[in-house]
């Protein structure tokens, strides 16, 4: 079980259009007993009336059944416009999916899309979709239609059928973000799925997130990890050959020798980058793939609760 929703179980069905729904609707039922009961998607066209103001549009029905108030807000004040970004270059295709890993990090990401997804059905929000590697592979406009979301589907099910097939194949992500902020003339919620393993400096990737937000475009980052490998490097204590995925370059060492000195290799390029982030008021996540897609929706509505 990855987190508490065995997407695993779920998968043997699979559709990825119903796994998204039984995540959703599971999330959503925790939701309500938790913390976060406040961002329920039932009551997305509501807010709480604040003292002074019209009592027009009020809805007196709500108030019966809470004993507070609660104005109506219309779709032009509660959709939002997204665009996800998923980066698919080799690296993430790690770890090798078998019986013990079911869900490798573009595994993780796509059912984290896809129960995005359901979720700005529910909330009629807009959607678009842009998967990259080292180019723009599928790019499509924001749209809140049925058929849109089912073309979503689609391309997120194409996606997981052709997980052995994008070998060597290294990241542009920051040309990718530079495109995206001057193709989105609306301001609208930019949500990127990426490990972060590229040859880009950090200076070409902060330009790119400069961009985004010189053209009023609110970011939420997902950097999608194997913690347990890529930050703990828990591998068995033997000589192992590791491979670079997006180069084919291969080196065997022994994970004890190097492992302190490459776990401080790791937090200081997490720490540059959440720094970046943070000086341009970039919302950062770490996705741990062994934790559950339900913290990404979590994060997703928090964020929707500060931009709305």
């Amino acid at each position: 079980m990855y987190g508490n929703i065995d997407i695993q179980e779920l998968a043997k069905f699979g559709n990825l259009e119903f796994v998204a729904k039984q995540v959703v609707e599971g999330f959503i039922t925790g939701m309500h007993r938790s913390p976060f009961h406040g961002f329920s998607v039932e009551f997305a066209e509501h807010r709480l009336y604040n003292t002074g103001e019209s009592t027009k549009h009020i809805d007196w029905k709500l108030f019966a059944k809470t004993d507070k108030l609660f104005v109506k807000r219309y779709e032009e004040e509660t959709n939002l416009r997204c665009r996800i970004i998923l980066d698919v270059s080799s690296s993430m295709y790690f770890p090798e999916i078998s019986n013990e890993y079911p869900l490798n990090k573009l595994g993780f990401s796509i059912y984290a899309i896809a129960s995005l997804v359901e979720i700005f059905k529910k909330q009629r929000d807009g959607v678009g979709l842009t998967v990259f590697d080292e180019k723009i592979i599928t790019d499509t406009a924001i749209k809140t239609s049925s058929s849109h979301h089912r073309r979503l589907y689609h391309e997120l099910e194409q996606l997981m059928v052709g997980q052995k097939e994008n070998l060597n194949k290294p990241t542009s992500l920051s040309s990718i973000l530079h495109n995206v902020a001057e193709n989105n003339h609306k301001r609208s919620l930019v949500i990127i799925f990426s490990d972060f393993f590229s040859k880009e400096s950090m200076e070409d990737i902060t330009d790119a997130f400069l961009h985004l937000k010189h053209n009023k475009h609110e970011v939420l980052l997902f950097n999608v990890i194997d913690k347990k490998h890529e930050v703990e490097l828990d591998f068995p204590n033997r000589p192992t050959t590791f491979v670079d995925l997006e180069t084919g370059e291969k080196v065997k060492l022994h994970p004890s020798e190097i492992k302190k000195s490459f776990q401080k290799q790791v937090a200081e390029i997490n720490k540059e980058l959440k720094l970046k982030c943070s000086q341009f008021k970039i919302d950062y996540m770490e996705a741990d793939i062994r934790e559950g897609v339900e913290f990404v929706l979590q994060q997703y509505l928090i964020k929707r609760g500060k931009i709305i």
